[in-house]
């Protein structure tokens, strides 16, 4: 979880971005399918909880206010993560295909995520440089955060749903 006292949206969503990197990281090095299918399903919700952060609060509060193709490329990547984090939710590890799913959907992360905040004119750049409230926006998706996770904890997550597809 971020560190409560750093409210800044794009810190927010980096910090999300580490965690999964270590996931995946923790995924490539399991041994074992039962180790896989765990942490398989861990990077599956912290990706459902993340696009749904980003989706409902960060991405409407950028529009209008960053490049409009960088918005809108932002959004078809949450949709080709979620088909395969739907996939890999709803699947298991004896498929042929499960491990081979689980590292296309890190590859489109890591390019997801080196156009939020890697590549030059991100999208994070583009956030500050628009004088956007990120602090407020932190406040709100920490808050929408914690609905989420508690809604996963008790009931799970229903299926990513798609937004552009």
């Amino acid at each position: 979880m971020p560190d409560i006292t750093d409210m800044d949206a794009t810190h927010i969503l980096a910090q999300d971005h580490r965690r999964v990197e270590g996931l995946f990281s923790d995924y490539e090095n399991a041994s074992g399918k039962s180790q896989k299918e765990k942490i398989a399903q861990e990077i599956c919700r912290e990706l459902k909880i993340h696009a749904q952060i980003e989706e409902e609060i960060f991405y409407p509060a950028l529009d209008g206010k960053i490049e409009d193709d960088l918005l809108k490329e932002a959004y078809v990547e949450h949709d080709g993560a979620k088909i395969l984090i739907n996939e890999i939710q709803n699947g298991g590890p004896d498929e042929e295909f499960y491990d081979a799913k689980v590292t296309v959907l890190k590859e489109q992360i890591e390019h997801h995520v080196k156009e939020e905040e890697k590549q030059r004119d991100n999208m994070f750049q583009q956030a500050r440089a628009a004088d956007v409230d990120l602090e407020s926006l932190g406040e709100k998706m920490l808050a929408r955060r914690t609905e989420l996770e508690e809604t996963s904890d008790k009931d799970g997550l229903p299926d990513a749903e798609l937004t552009t597809m």
